[in-house]
């Protein structure tokens, strides 16, 4: 369990913590917006408390009191205020994935029975035609850009008001004005579902994660203890702000904080917004690191600088952090000069790529937790991190091995007060996974001796071969996406004869054809598969026989990934057998 390192403030619930956040940094920037290329308007911390409270007076007003109310459309202010207005008075809110397709998007909004979502106006057109298909309860349209509430004129049928979510804040101002205070003074039960969030996969087979007030805010608090982010840092938003990763880590916490959140232009756009904003914090997954780090890379390798830089590392090995900032003053510049914490979370992060940002002194932490935890369970930080590790276990939670092997793997079950209340009108998996106040989290992990884990890979997907051996495939694919210009991987079992149990290790590898050419000077197709069999040959003789990797599949094309860079297994495995039928 790791320590208490930094003083937090205490709060019940969200509501709670706007009106001393309101209070603590009202003047203090929270949103810095871009309108156009080089002009921004601003919005403080008590500006973000007022919109907030009459967005809510609306809501309640138009009669959405109790609702199910849902949210999707990209990263922006309006999403987040529509979030909090719902959560702190209203209703319960259901963030959407916005790169769901038609039919998992209506099939979201009939499970959860959402009557009003709030929307970018990209969606209006399909949201409608949900709306229209009387399979579900969906009764209002809040769009987050238009300016007025507009009629539906594209359906003679719908009578009903697009509400302009600029218009209900609007209206509710002039409702608190006339004495209304419904949701100013709304009590908030801090251990009821006001959350509800589909986990990743197809519609069928998703879960429905019940979250409340408690879960999440005992969360924030717990990140506060051990991370160093204050009121003067400034947080870039990029991960999709459905997921509970960058909903809480991101958005929650930064208004927690009194922070400064700026949103990503684009992946493309990730170091100018480093630098226009003077971004200091930013939470995202593995591979957009590793793509950040690549274009340094390729920036020192133009520069002529690469082999000066690697000499440095290798000299500097065992200098602080402090030190090698100094030293490596001009990559830190390259990434805006201010950054101070980069955490990666939502899928196992590359030990290569870890190393050579801590070398060049600049503080990545790998964090881990699930939807199920909202999320976080565990975060290195400066003062405590192991290279590989997720971590230790954060203040207020407990975890354990349970079922474990020779070496000490098991799954790793956890307790405290972020454990989600259960899966939503689905009793027979909340009692699979949630038993005596132990969640059970479907990974298989070790502790070490002073309490750092490290996840080895989901029990769901180990491979148990014929000699009763298992094997993890993310433990391989992290060896395996160590080589250089191998940008992916994706390890299997593979059935070698009519016995069911005879299973190969086989791997599929997704490479960089431009970085072999630099690297390797391999251009052909062959000359690749030939130097990717040398390594995995490599890797091969560094473990014992029956983790042998004895099957390659090569190609320039992506992985099956969710929304935050998970390898989607069965459906890359099912897209594997129907290329070899």
């Amino acid at each position: 369990m790791s320590e208490r390192l930094y003083e937090i403030t205490e709060i019940t619930d969200l509501k709670d913590m706007l009106n001393k956040t309101g209070e603590m940094y009202g003047d203090k920037i929270a949103y810095k917006i871009k309108i156009e290329e080089g002009k921004y308007k601003t919005i403080s911390h008590k500006e973000v408390r007022n919109m907030i409270n009459s967005l809510g007076t609306a809501l309640i007003d138009i009669g959405l009191k109790e609702k199910r109310i849902a949210v999707i459309g990209e990263n922006r202010y309006e999403w987040e205020i529509a979030y909090l207005s719902i959560v702190c008075g209203t209703g319960i809110v259901v963030p959407i994935d916005k790169a769901l397709p038609e039919n998992e998007l209506k099939s979201v909004i009939e499970r959860s029975e959402v009557e009003a979502i709030f929307y970018s106006n990209k969606y209006e057109k399909i949201l409608n035609k949900i709306k229209n298909s009387n399979n579900n309860k969906l009764k209002y349209l809040i769009s987050m850009d238009n300016e007025k509430n507009k009629e539906n004129k594209d359906d003679k049928e719908n009578t009903e008001e697009i509400y302009s979510q600029n218009e209900l804040i609007n209206k509710g101002k002039e409702l608190i004005k006339n004495g209304t205070k419904e949701f100013i003074n709304a009590e908030i039960d801090n251990k009821k579902m006001s959350i509800m969030l589909f986990t990743s996969g197809t519609t069928s087979n998703s879960k429905v994660v019940a979250l409340s007030h408690k879960n999440i805010c005992s969360n924030l608090m717990d990140i506060g203890s051990v991370l160093d982010v204050t009121s003067e840092d400034v947080v870039l938003s990029i991960l999709p702000i459905h997921h509970v990763f960058e909903c809480t880590v991101g958005f929650l916490f930064s208004l927690y904080k009194g922070a400064q959140t700026v949103f990503c232009d684009g992946i493309r756009h990730i170091i100018q917004n480093l630098n226009e904003y003077n971004v200091t914090v930013m939470a995202c997954v593995p591979g957009i690191y590793e793509r950040i780090f690549g274009m340094i890379r390729k920036k020192l390798e133009k520069q002529g600088e690469l082999e000066e830089i690697l000499e440095k590392e290798e000299k500097l090995k065992n200098a602080s952090m402090q030190e090698r900032k100094e030293v490596f003053k001009d990559i830190h510049d390259m990434l805006g000069g201010k950054v101070k914490l980069l955490i990666s979370g939502a899928a196992s992060l590359n030990q290569k790529i870890e190393e050579k940002y801590r070398l060049l002194g600049i503080n990545l932490v790998q964090g881990y937790g699930l939807t199920e935890t909202s999320p976080v369970i565990a975060v290195g930080t400066n003062k405590e991190n192991k290279i590989g590790s997720v971590g230790k276990v954060v203040p207020s939670c407990e975890a354990k091995i349970v079922n474990a092997d020779n070496e000490q793997i098991g799954e790793l079950v956890v307790k405290g007060p972020n454990i989600a209340l259960g899966y939503y009108n689905n009793k027979k998996a909340t009692k699979e996974s949630f038993k005596n106040d132990w969640f059970y989290t479907g990974d298989l992990a070790k502790i070490d001796e002073e309490g750092y884990i490290f996840i080895c890979g989901r029990k769901k997907s180990v491979i148990v071969l014929k000699n009763g051996k298992n094997i993890f495939p993310e433990e391989m694919e992290n060896l395996i996406n160590q080589i250089e210009g191998i940008k992916e991987s994706f390890v299997f079992g593979k059935q070698q004869s009519r016995d069911k149990e005879n299973i190969k290790i086989h791997v599929k590898v997704v490479y960089n054809k431009e970085e072999f050419e630099q690297k390797y000077n391999a251009k052909t197709y062959e000359e690749i598969e030939s130097i990717v069999h040398k390594k995995i040959k490599e890797i091969n003789l560094k473990m014992p026989k029956y983790k042998a990797i004895r099957g390659l599949i090569l190609t320039e094309e992506p992985l099956i990934k969710t929304t935050t860079n998970k390898i989607k297994r069965q459906a890359n495995l099912d897209e594997i057998t129907k290329s070899k039928n």
